[in-house]
């Protein structure tokens, strides 16, 4: 079933069980449906109670990790475990690999464990063994990691151990190499069903693949229009190739949207409407017309959060609960600016998928730096500065420190610098306490100098060598921390730093504090919510604002590939989506974000929005200005590129054009400073050539 934002797919997945037990007496227990949350099968459950009775508890309704471990429980010996093996979440799983680091004496800061642990995942989803990810090496991190990933299983098993993606990847291979298990799961599960098969990754593809045969009873539900999850395995094309592996497939379209108004349907059918790779469906709406899309162009970010306020007080005008309000962005470091005005409006909110700008943690990391150079004497933010990063100097090489200091008479941060005396250290602690010492001093010159808070949190980014860890992580979490301290960087830059009674860093520090714990209204008015879009999926909001609607942003930078820009379109189909009622879609003509200001092109997705189902408002200019502005940022000129052209890229530098595909719409560009080699969109990629 292709089920379209809205259109009730899960009341018609729960419905077809019901019928496939009453009207053809399909035993309970010989029917899987699959969903993605513990939630969402609780609420699976819940429903099928409701609709068939008592027999619902014989149906096994569950998550796909759920379903594998309960295999997996009962084929234990077939897959060489106790039945008593353990899952290790995702804490033990890193404590594990870090051990294998000792083991095989590799490297932590030059192999990160996050990146590898990620890297080690994505194998195991796409069903790759360490012997696979070894015959495929071509780089020297390569064998690392397979040599990594050989070491981990190795313990995995000698732990009688499991994690999350093994559950899946050993029912895999347990159900495609073991004749007698794959033939009594088949027939066990008479019917297979799936819900949001979109965000399948390859091992889960496979397992319904396996499951479903000879039967080939198997119902997904889905919309290829949300998938939205690529970065972490899913694949989208398993749904939109679901036809190719099931030749006698009925494709029953939910184009019914019972959630949205119709305008806001409009907007969102004629914006992923433009993505050439999905299957075509047009929502409908249930009720009526509803006002128009406002669009809104703000001078700048600060601009931006006042328009959120103003949108949060037309819901208190018209007596609704914040509860029902939500602002959505697309990274989380957009949130800051938004936050402060909610605080200062004294408005109570929430965001979801992470903790607020001054409570994540590489933010608390770099303000335990800061206080430290300030207050000597602060010991709990010296003992957080010590493990950020973390370079060996834990509690215990804290405890010697405030010893000492104690003996001496002297704040524990005054003894940085004399770490050659502090007995029971190692050489290597007494180098980074060197390190960290100098560090200190450098923020605490900048202070006493008249320098710029911004330019103390690089000194502190840079010598401690947080950016660096963060940067040599790769993976998408890290990057979203590396943005958040940009933007931290950039709001100290902007920061009035002069109080009346203290000045410089000790006034910005008492500034984050009191944001910190800046006291809200908390009553009946509710919370209003903020999110990134990604979190954004599966719920819904009388009132929407999405905001940064602007090229580079969203679309996001590094979404270059027409693969990527799809799912970028995608993305702002499923934040349209969420609203039902009331959409407002900001974008900044500029904006101040990762450590700098620059100027914003409204984004493409702006310009494939109907005429005749938006409105600006508050507007700096026409939008028939607007429009033809964005047209002109996004139509793909005819190729000028050819091989061998130099060019230069606003986020990746010099390079050289390498080949021209797809009549000149693609570019390969190989560029000079890290040497990559990268497909761009020819007319939307900021890139332009240079002559000479």
């Amino acid at each position: 079933m292709l089920a379209g934002a809205g259109s009730g797919k899960t009341r018609v997945l729960t419905h077809r069980i019901a019928y496939l037990i009453r009207e053809h007496h399909v035993a309970p227990g010989g029917i899987l449906a699959i969903t993605f949350t513990n939630k969402a099968a609780g609420e699976m459950q819940e429903r099928l109670g409701l609709l068939v009775g008592p027999a619902s508890s014989q149906i096994w309704a569950s998550t796909f990790h759920s379903a594998c471990a309960r295999i997996l429980r009962r084929e234990s010996e077939r897959v060489g475990y106790e039945r008593s093996f353990t899952i290790l979440d995702a804490d033990d799983q890193l404590r594990l690999l870090r051990a294998c680091y000792a083991e095989e004496e590799i490297d932590t800061k030059r192999y990160p464990p996050r990146g590898m642990h990620s890297a080690i995942s994505d194998a195991k989803n796409r069903l790759r063994t360490p012997d696979d990810l070894r015959d495929a090496a071509t780089t020297f991190t390569d064998e690392k990691l397979a040599q990594l990933y050989t070491r981990y299983q190795d313990k995995l098993r000698a732990n009688q151990s499991m994690d999350f993606d093994d559950l899946l990847m050993l029912t895999v291979q347990l159900l495609e190499s073991d004749d007698q298990a794959r033939g009594y799961y088949q027939r066990r599960f008479e019917h297979v069903l799936v819900d949001e098969y979109q965000d399948t990754n390859h091992a889960q593809y496979r397992l319904v693949r396996v499951l479903g045969e000879p039967n080939r009873n198997v119902c997904v539900v889905g919309d290829d229009d949300q998938g939205i999850y690529s970065w972490r395995g899913a694949e989208v094309r398993n749904i939109l190739d679901f036809e190719n592996d099931y030749p006698e497939t009925r494709v029953v379209l939910l184009e019914e949207n019972y959630r949205s108004t119709a305008l806001i349907l409009k907007a969102a059918n004629a914006v992923v409407s433009k993505n050439a790779g999905r299957h075509e469906k047009r929502l409908r709406a249930a009720r009526g017309d509803g006002e128009p899309v406002r669009v809104m162009l703000c001078r700048d970010e600060q601009e931006e959060a006042r328009a959120v306020l103003g949108e949060v007080e037309r819901a208190l005008d018209a007596g609704d609960s914040l509860d029902d309000v939500a602002v959505f962005y697309r990274t989380n470091a957009q949130s800051r600016v938004i936050e402060d005005a909610l605080n200062r409006a004294r408005i109570d909110y929430q965001v979801i998928g992470g903790p607020r700008f001054y409570e994540r943690a590489e933010i608390r990391d770099v303000i335990a730096w800061l206080r430290a150079a300030v207050n000597p004497a602060d010991t709990t933010s010296l003992g957080r500065a010590l493990g950020a990063p973390k370079r060996g100097l834990g509690p215990r090489c804290l405890a010697r420190l405030v010893e000492y200091a104690q003996r001496e008479g002297r704040p524990v941060g005054d003894v940085l610098a004399q770490a050659e005396l502090v007995d029971g250290l190692r050489p290597k602690q007494r180098e980074e306490l060197t390190r960290m010492a100098g560090v200190l001093a450098q923020v605490r010159e900048l202070d006493s100098t008249g320098g710029g808070v911004d330019e103390m949190i690089e000194a502190v980014l840079d010598g401690s060598g947080m950016r660096d860890v963060l940067t040599a992580e790769g993976t998408f979490e890290a990057q979203g921390r590396l943005d958040n301290l940009d933007e931290l960087v950039r709001l100290a830059a902007e920061a009035d730093v002069d109080t009346g009674e203290v000045e410089g860093l000790a006034a910005f520090l008492e500034q984050v504090s009191l944001q910190a714990d800046a006291d809200t209204v908390v009553d009946d008015r509710g919370k209003v919510t903020l999110m990134t879009i990604h979190n954004a999926k599966g719920l819904e909001f009388d009132r929407v604002v999405i905001t940064g609607l602007e090229e580079q942003l969203f679309p996001h930078q590094r979404s270059e590939t027409p693969e990527a820009v799809e799912e970028e379109r995608r993305l702002c189909y499923v934040g349209i989506t969420r609203a039902r009622k009331h959409l407002l879609l900001t974008h900044a003509e500029s904006r101040a974000l990762y450590g700098g200001r620059d100027y914003r092109l409204p984004s493409r997705f702006l310009g494939e929005l109907p005429t005749d189902a938006i409105s600006e408002v508050g507007g700096r200019r026409g939008f028939g200005t607007l429009a033809s502005s964005v047209a002109s940022t996004t139509v793909v000129s005819e190729p000028d590129y050819e091989t061998g052209d130099a060019v230069l890229h606003t986020t990746f530098g010099e390079g050289v054009v390498t080949g021209i595909e797809q009549g000149g719409d693609l570019v390969r560009v190989r560029f000079r400073d890290d040497g990559s080699e990268r497909r761009l969109m020819a007319g939307a990629a900021p890139m332009r050539k240079v002559e000479g």
